[in-house]
C-alpha cells in the first residue's frame, strides 16, 4: 500500500515539474500574473458573450413556441 503511494507522489512530482506556470517567478508584484490575469478576462469575456448568444436564442424559441401554440 505504502509503495503504491510512494509511487503515485513521485509521478506527481514529475508531472508538477514539466508543467508550465502562468507567471514568471523573476518578476515582481502583479506585473508576476499578467498573463493568468489575462486569460482570466478572456475566458469571463467569452464566457459572458455565450451566456448572451444562449438567452437570446432562448429567448427566440419561447417567443416561436408560444406564437405556434397559440394558433
Amino acid at each position: 500500500m505504502f509503495t503504491k503511494t510512494k509511487s503515485f507522489i513521485s509521478e506527481v512530482r514529475v508531472e508538477l515539474y514539466k508543467a508550465t506556470w502562468p507567471w514568471d517567478p523573476k518578476q515582481k508584484g502583479m506585473k508576476r500574473y499578467k498573463e493568468l490575469t489575462d486569460s482570466t478576462i478572456v475566458v469571463v469575456i467569452a464566457m459572458l458573450l455565450l451566456g448572451g448568444y444562449v438567452a437570446l436564442f432562448d429567448f427566440i424559441l419561447i417567443n416561436v413556441i408560444h406564437f405556434i401554440t397559440r394558433l
